[in-house]
């Protein structure tokens, strides 16, 4: 079989060691020959990819980003799109198509799949862990780890300087970032998008520590949270996602907690690093595990199907449960939290 792989959407630690399983699984195990797909669906619109061996993927399981590139592309936003994407599959003599991605990319290719009958397979991916069908993303173990780094560093020179540290993380529809990452990392308050922001509860825990003699406080939010301002959003992607404002939900968070408190308060936004960089192992090991499960799925005739993590076991499920909701964080994780606070 020849099998196209693309990546779409924001990159993600993990993407090159999939790609890398993919292929030679698939060629070792399987006999398959594979080519790459460049920058996503934007790529299958163009025809535009590149022949992909063992050899190729060679050296680049530690490699952050992908070696495929990305775009935002969405081959379903209008019909001349979608009847080119087909065309693109058909021009490049594909038999298969393994998309890796988050809800948009595995949208349309869920789409592709039960409108169109194209033979795909999903991966999961995405820092922000909000995909329905499996227990965890590759990608969300590094985000969070970056995170944690940060907020351990950023300890010790807000003790030194008296200040309030706002640190905004990703996570636009869901707070598992925010959550794990503030966990881990002892922060002294937490906002993600799922709860609505108590502002005086906030401020009632940083002045409750400066009464106990802490001069200093750790505020961790998702950038998705929705502070009831206006201008926090901005233009629309190919998605119909509204992108977040130039001034993100930290900065203007610490202006309320500067302005109502006095307190010295600095934000840090951590945005895209923790995108970057080299995968942790724990993310390696999942990545390769889905790659090798998604070339199985391939020679086994499982389309339309996603390579999931269920436990400890790698199996698969509809692509269209995947993407049908959002996993976001429920309440009784964030009750973890909250005896924390303050």
């Amino acid at each position: 079989m020849r099998v196209g792989i693309l990546t779409g959407g924001g990159d993600c630690p993990g993407l090159n060691a999939v790609i890398r399983a993919v292929v030679k699984v698939g060629a070792r195990r399987h006999g398959h020959e594979h080519v790459g797909i460049l920058r996503g669906w934007r790529g299958l619109l163009e025809a535009d990819a590149v022949p992909l061996s063992a050899r190729d993927v060679s050296g680049v399981l530690a490699r952050g980003g992908t070696m495929l590139k990305s775009s935002r592309t969405n081959p379903f936003r209008d019909a001349d799109a979608t009847r080119t994407a087909l065309d693109g599959f058909t021009r490049l003599g594909l038999d298969a198509l393994v998309a890796i991605g988050g809800e948009d990319t595995l949208g349309a290719a869920s789409r592709l799949h039960s409108e169109h009958g194209v033979p795909v397979v999903g991966v999961p991916k995405t820092i922000d862990n909000d995909l329905s069908g499996t227990d965890v993303t590759f990608g969300f173990d590094t985000a969070v780890q970056i995170a944690t780094d940060a907020i351990d560093r950023l300890h010790t020179t807000a003790e030194s300087h008296d200040r309030v540290m706002v640190v905004e993380v990703m996570g636009r529809h869901a707070g598992w970032i925010a959550l794990y990452s503030g966990l881990a990392g002892g922060a002294d308050y937490i906002l993600i998008p799922e709860q609505a922001p108590d502002i005086d509860g906030l401020l009632s825990s940083i002045g409750s520590r400066h009464e106990r003699g802490l001069d200093y406080s750790i505020v961790v939010v998702s950038e998705g949270v929705d502070l009831g301002d206006e201008g926090a959003r901005g233009e629309r992607d190919e998605f119909g996602h509204a992108r977040l404002a130039q001034q993100g939900v930290g900065d203007r968070l610490g202006v309320i907690v500067r302005e109502a408190t006095g307190y010295d308060t600095r934000v840090t936004v951590l945005g895209h690093v923790q995108r970057g960089g080299t995968p942790t192992a724990r993310d390696r090991v999942l990545a390769t595990r889905f790659g090798t499960r998604a070339a199985d799925m391939v020679a086994e005739g499982l389309f339309g199907r996603m390579a999931a993590l269920h436990g400890d076991t790698v199996t698969d499920v509809p692509l269209q449960e995947a993407v049908g909701t959002l996993k976001t964080v429920p309440p009784a994780y964030y009750s973890l939290a909250t005896p924390f606070f303050g």
